[in-house]
């Protein structure tokens, strides 16, 4: 009965935030995502991957000078389907102050993904990171099983914020607007 009790306590403490908005330590949870946002003096560099796109084309997240946003997706992922939209919309809206990159991940075979791609109108390239290698790069930034997931990085190459879980338009076009101005 003690063991069972043990196991219940976290599970229920689990599901008490669950769709619930907290501040927490490091940022600000709201329903399933968890959003940070990093002060400019606390700002670490984020890892430079390169990696073949899912077309055959080389690829990188060095962007010098430009906020770059990577978003960790999987076309097996169901939550990845639901911020598709968003993603596309936030992009289309950002051109000019922003790159998008996406990393691809545990999709075996490229061909689910460029699916996913043309389904959602997807403009911007992603990484085919079918092991997850690419995604271990972001190891202490971003978690391996928190997919979607998703970075905005500075002009200076430095994590501003991460979003897990997720992302809405809004959110993320504020995110990119906020660390366009410095900020």
């Amino acid at each position: 009965m003690r063991r069972l009790l043990l196991l219940l306590v976290p599970v229920l403490l689990l599901l008490a935030g669950c769709g619930s908005a907290r501040a927490t330590g490091g940022g600000f949870v709201a329903g399933d995502a968890a959003l940070t946002r990093v002060p400019v003096a606390e700002r670490q560099a984020a890892p430079v991957v390169t990696g073949t796109g899912l077309d055959g084309e080389q690829l990188t997240t060095a962007q010098p000078g430009k906020v770059v946003v990577i978003n960790v997706w999987g076309s097996w992922c169901a939550p990845c389907r639901a911020e598709a939209p968003d993603l596309q919309a936030a992009h289309e809206a950002t051109t000019d102050q922003a790159v998008f990159i996406g990393i691809d991940t545990r999709d075996p075979d490229p061909a689910p993904a460029r699916a996913f791609v043309r389904s959602f109108g997807i403009g911007y390239p992603s990484i085919h990171d079918p092991d997850g290698r690419t995604l271990l790069e972001f190891s202490g930034q971003l978690p391996p099983s928190g997919i979607p997931s998703t970075l905005v990085i500075d002009a200076e190459g430095r994590v501003a914020a991460r979003v897990i879980g997720v992302v809405n338009k809004t959110t993320l076009v504020g995110l990119i607007e906020d660390t366009a101005a410095g900020k």
